[in-house]
């Protein structure tokens, strides 16, 4: 009789564990940063319609890289689990620490008990309080593992390469445009040769706090992404070069010379479109 084939279970956990964090590095990179109004998420994302970042609650935003399919799973069971805890209980006791123990569990168990392969992917789960020191952030890996954000926490792609450039420009409590600009900087800097990344690159939201709304969550694109990077004399014409004709405040603008447009602050910004963006942040889940 032949002896049956054995692989210790330290192994078999190790070769999990490798096989998930290579799936994970192939992506890139999302950053979720803390700022003076809220929580800003950013990540190189050229599609419009596969989202890395999404709204899951009133407070409540989640972030993902690694295998699309995988967190898109678990991004749509989030948003069930919110919504069931909020109608069965009441809104005040969907959190996002609840959520992310909830995204441990199931992760935990997968990784550890599953038949199949692991999942490859890490998840943020940010939470925006009525001040600054009430905002919460939890990242969770592909095994389980919970740990709090402390001021940036950068996932999946070339993360330790990112983080190392985001250690160097990050500042507590700063603005809007300034953790922007730092986070896209840093994404640019991803091990690679350094890259400027246009505004249609990106993907890009925030957890604002000063929103009158009771959904705090909303989208960044397009004119209002390009002047909170200082671009808004640019404009992507879709080939990689930049023109001036027809963006926001190019010489193509009705808008150009328009003295209150110049001193708009991020906040203002942010302020002015919002109401254009309610209207798309109504079909968002």
């Amino acid at each position: 009789m032949t002896t049956p084939f054995y692989v210790s279970p330290e192994q078999i956990m190790k070769d999990r564990a490798e096989y998930a964090r290579k799936g994970i590095s192939r992506g890139r990179s999302v950053a979720v940063i803390f700022y003076d109004k809220g929580i800003l998420f950013v990540g190189e994302n050229p599609s419009r319609a596969l989202h890395k970042i999404s709204e899951i609650y009133d407070r409540i935003a989640f972030a993902a890289a690694g295998r699309y399919n995988e967190y898109e799973q678990l991004r749509i069971a989030g948003v069930r689990h919110a919504d069931m805890r909020g109608y069965v209980y009441d809104r005040r006791d969907v959190t996002g620490r609840a959520l992310a123990n909830t995204y441990a569990q199931a992760l935990g168990t997968m990784f550890s008990e599953g038949s199949g392969k692991p999942y490859e992917v890490e998840l943020a789960v940010a939470e925006v309080g009525d001040k600054a020191a009430d905002d919460q952030g939890y990242r969770v890996t592909f095994d389980g593992q919970v740990t709090d954000i402390r001021g940036f926490q950068v996932l999946g792609g070339a993360a330790d390469a990112v983080t190392s450039v985001l250690e160097s420009s990050f500042e507590e409590h700063a603005t809007l445009e300034t953790v922007l600009n730092a986070a896209v900087e840093a994404l640019g800097r991803d091990g690679t040769e350094p890259r400027t990344l246009a505004p249609n690159q990106l993907e890009v939201a925030v957890l604002d706090r000063t929103r009158p709304q009771v959904r705090k969550f909303r989208r960044i694109a397009g004119p209002a992404l390009a002047r909170l990077l200082g671009r808004d004399g640019e404009e992507d014409n879709g080939t990689g070069e930049k023109d001036g004709g027809g963006g926001v405040g190019g010489a193509g603008s009705k808008h150009s010379d328009t003295p209150a447009a110049e001193s708009l602050d991020d906040g203002d910004v942010l302020g002015a479109v919002d109401d254009l963006l309610d209207e798309g942040d109504s079909s968002e889940s």
